[in-house]
């Protein structure tokens, strides 16, 4: 029988670094859902920013190590999840709070990329966005004008390892991705590194294009995410996948570009392969009529790409 769980912001429930040794907030069965309420912005706001050089409202006080991080909301551990199994997430329903931001300014992720762009490294543009969940839109305080595509940028269960681990930088455990595929209906598939799987998510999203070449997207607060997780045991993941409405994505994250590129076409390889009995080099000729590459995002340090097969792309004869 699956129990619906909800998940608020609260001491308990907020922390900016992963670690096996928090205590999870919410502990789920394999099928259960979970509806996670409010949710911050990614650095920890509850409100809209103001003029310039005014301070807005921000969850606190923060705790040291604990909070050193992004806002991110969890853990959730599911019973019975250890190393070697693997973790699916389904997006039920993601919907943005009433308001979002996007931010060109001073950070380390991000110098060298403005710095190529002529952008000078103290150079600050804030803009800000009203949204209308309901009409799927987004307006700017200029009048500019988008659809909402909205999606969690940070998902991903907790690393193997001992004491704190940094959330800025994704893994292929997830975490922040940034990754504009991952809207209601996407599925993915979680390689479990610690016993409970520990997932946390943040960092709400109205709307990105590939690459967030700010460095932000439309970093907004979320009213509701609800997800599905589902635990299956005996199915090796070497890595992390997706389930989107588009196709099955895989992800490759480096310091270097092109090693993240080789790292997403090679999980997309080692899926060609054992669904349709070729080899590798088959298999790379095959994939490219169909298989696109994105620049997942280029500003968190390490950069993300990733692999897209969309459905139906590829068949066999007769079907």
């Amino acid at each position: 029988m699956t129990t619906l769980h909800h998940l608020h912001p609260g001491r308990a429930s907020l922390h900016g670094q992963y670690n096996a040794a928090l205590t999870p907030a919410l502990t789920v069965r394999s099928g259960d859902v979970v509806h996670a309420h409010d949710l911050l912005d990614v650095s920890w706001g509850q409100e809209q920013h103001g003029e310039a050089g005014q301070p807005r409202l921000k969850w606190g006080p923060r705790e040291g190590e604990r909070d050193a991080g992004p806002a991110l909301h969890g853990p959730i551990a599911v019973e019975g999840a250890e190393p070697g199994m693997v973790l699916e997430v389904e997006l039920l329903e993601v919907r943005p709070g009433p308001w979002g931001w996007t931010w060109v300014g001073p950070q380390p992720s991000t110098r060298a990329w403005h710095a190529g762009l002529g952008i000078a490294p103290e150079t600050q543009a804030l803009v800000r966005w009203t949204l209308d969940a309901d009409r799927g839109g987004a307006t700017s305080e200029h009048g500019h004008a988008v659809d909402l595509a909205p999606f969690p940028g940070m998902i991903g269960v907790c690393p193997a390892g001992p004491g704190w681990h940094e959330a800025w930088s994704p893994r292929q455990v997830g975490g922040n991705m940034d990754c504009p595929e991952l809207v209601v209906g996407a599925r993915l598939f979680f390689p479990v590194a610690v016993p409970g799987a520990l997932l946390s998510l943040g960092d709400g999203h109205a709307r990105q294009g590939y690459g967030e070449v700010a460095g932000t997207a439309i970093e907004c607060p979320m009213e509701r995410v609800a997800m599905r997780l589902t635990l299956h045991e005996g199915q090796q993941a070497s890595g992390l996948t997706a389930l989107t409405p588009r196709g099955r994505v895989t992800f490759g994250f480096d310091a270097e570009l092109h090693r993240a590129a080789e790292l997403a076409m090679a999980g997309m390889l080692d899926h060609l392969v054992e669904a349709l009995g070729v080899d590798r080099s088959l298999a790379l000729a095959l994939a490219s009529p169909v298989v696109d590459l994105h620049v997942t995002q280029v500003v968190n340090g390490v950069c993300g790409v990733h692999a897209v097969l969309p459905h139906g792309a590829l068949r066999l004869p007769g079907r």
